[in-house]
Order: structure tokens, then C-alpha cells, then sequence
């Protein structure tokens, strides 16, 4: 189905139909929970990607880096070398940057780990925020943090893994798009109140 161009959203989000891509996204994936490790481990790939950019670059590449980095597949990339870096340089669909194209392979050799430590990516993740969906109340955008206490428990943690990539903010917006965190504003129709509240 079509997303309506005149439901209320989220600001950043865009007009239809210039942002049909961007509007999709919102409205169908940004702040679902997340519990799978593949796609959290995607996830994670792309926000570290955007350092410096905006989302709609990388979002534009997703398939891209799907393609890429074998669908994501962590045990793969967590066993690429130096010659998959000189492919993934020289790949067309992703962002060349060699910082954040060995950061991913190193992170997908930390979240390895993590299943090995924990059972799962997931767990580990939820853990932040006691296992359930943060829910915020707030009614514009400059109203949303950054980076919370939460984010920077969970940057540090990870850098303390081995990540890469991974600072407050990044992690705060890696938060927001697995659902670990709802910050829709009230006025955007994907917000939900807690239940019961």
C-alpha cells in the first residue's frame, strides 16, 4: 500500500513523493523492535556507515551493502581478509571509506563473540534497556536527545568488545531504528503510548 502524503510524521522523514524511499523506511521499519542478530548487526553496519553522512545516502545503499557484505551473514564477514577489503573498496554500491569497511569486519568478529559470551546479539543489546522498548513522550524534534545514558553504557561496553564505530550518538541512533527506543514524537502517527498509560 501507498503511505498517505498527508499522515503526520516524524520532520526528518520528508515529503512524498520526492522521499518515498525515506518515507517507507519510517514508516515501516524505524523504531520496530528488532531481535534478530543478523538484521541488529546490519543495522548497527549501516549507522556506523552514516558517521558523517545523512541517513538518506546510506539508506539508498542498503541493498547495496546487502549485497556486499553477504546479506549480512555475521560468521562471513566476520571471516573476510584484506583481499574482501580491496573488494568492498572497489564496490560501486557501498561508501569507500577502509576505516568503516574493517570496522565491520571487525565487528561482526566481536558480535561472534558477544553469542558466544551471551546466547545472542540480541540479548546483549536489550540488556540496555531492561528488555523492552524505551517509550518516550516527546512533542518536537529539538526535543530528542543525541545520546543518553543508556547509549553511552552501550558505546562503551562495545568499545570495550572491540567495535568500532560506536560512539553515544551512533549507538543512540542505532537504538532508535531497532526499536530499543521509540522516539516518535506524539504528533507522528507511528507514535504509541505505553499501554495502560
Amino acid at each position: 500500500m501507498e503511505p498517505a502524503p498527508d499522515t503526520p510524521r516524524c520532520p526528518w522523514v520528508g515529503r512524498l513523493p520526492h522521499d518515498i524511499m525515506m518515507v517507507r523506511y519510517h514508516d515501516d521499519e524505524w523504531g520496530v523492535p528488532l531481535h534478530n542478530d543478523r538484521d541488529l548487526f546490519e543495522l548497527l553496519t549501516l549507522e556506523g556507515a552514516q558517521a558523517g553522512l545523512s541517513w538518506s545516502i546510506v539508506l539508498a545503499r542498503r541493498d547495496g551493502y546487502r549485497r556486499a557484505f553477504d546479506g549480512f551473514n555475521i560468521e562471513r564477514v566476520a571471516a573476510y581478509g584484506e583481499t574482501d577489503v580491496d573488494r568492498l573498496l572497489s564496490d560501486p554500491g557501498i561508501i569507500h571509506n577502509r576505516r568503516k569497511i574493517v570496522s565491520a569486519i571487525g565487528n561482526a568478529r566481536a558480535v561472534l563473540g558477544i553469542q558466544q559470551d551471551m546466547g545472542s546479539f540480541d540479548a546483549y543489546v536489550w540488556r540496555f534497556v531492561g528488555g523492552r522498548t524505551v517509550q518516550n513522550r516527546f512533542n518536537k524534534l529539538d526535543d530528542i536527545p543525541s545520546r543518553t545514558p543508556e547509549s553511552e553504557a552501550l558505546s562503551k561496553d562495545l568499545v570495550g568488545r572491540g567495535f568500532r564505530f560506536v560512539g553515544p550518538t551512533i549507538c543512540y541512533a542505532f537504538m532508535e531504528s531497532a526499536g530499543l527506543v521509540n522516539d516518535h514524537p506524539v504528533s507522528c502517527f507511528r507514535y504509541r503510548p505505553p499501554s495502560g498509560g
